[in-house]
């Protein structure tokens, strides 16, 4: 005997494949969905349609957008001489809450992973070694994340772009603001100690 009923078994089945998604959430979410209102769910319908119809790649930074070139491309007040590197659409969200970058963007759209299969190939530096061609970029910022794919990364970004006479630089890492030293790990002290500035 089968625990729900098929369309059910098969929604949540959907759900599941989902990152971040486990098989209870999955349930809660489809009989959320079962008990909500008809108009709710062919609202969430509608907007999965036209979010996976209308957004698409950037041209010229390879990030989601519903135009194109992108709102950061396009925006005039950036500062088109400086492009932050990043891996995912997600990370450069993260950097623009700090309002405090006025520059442009580059997604790689993941990082180098040998054991996955993840080359250089797989990722957008055609795009980004065209972008400097033009000799308009005087600094790339590498904001890849701080673990062994994304410092690999950086590294190969780094000896790949310097060659062109750009200037590489990687965000800082280390002791999140509001944490007690004693609970750093001994990377995590490294990466601080290293990115030590002048006060």
């Amino acid at each position: 005997m089968k625990d729900f009923p098929q369309p059910l078994a098969d929604l949540i089945d959907e759900l599941k494949r989902l990152p971040g998604i486990g098989q209870k959430s999955a349930q809660r979410i489809a009989f959320h969905l079962e008990r909500g209102p008809r108009e709710d769910v062919e609202r969430l319908a509608r907007a999965l349609i036209e979010a996976k119809e209308r957004v698409h790649l950037c041209s010229v930074c390879n990030n989601l957008a519903d135009r194109d070139p992108c709102a950061y491309c396009s925006d005039p007040g950036r500062d088109p001489s400086v492009v932050c590197v990043v891996e995912t659409p997600y990370n450069a969200i993260s950097i623009e809450k700090t309002r405090e970058f006025h520059g442009l963007y580059h997604v790689l759209h993941g990082s180098l992973s040998p054991l996955q299969g993840i080359g250089p190939e797989q990722l957008k530096l055609k795009s980004l070694i065209d972008r400097l061609k033009d000799g308009k970029i005087r600094e790339l910022i590498v904001a890849t994340n701080p673990n062994v794919e994304g410092e690999a990364t950086a590294v190969y970004l780094s000896k790949l772009i310097k060659p062109l006479g750009v200037k590489v630089t990687r965000i800082a890492m280390g002791i999140p603001v509001g944490s007690e030293l004693e609970f750093a790990d001994e990377v995590t002290m490294l990466k601080a100690i290293e990115g030590r500035r002048e006060i």
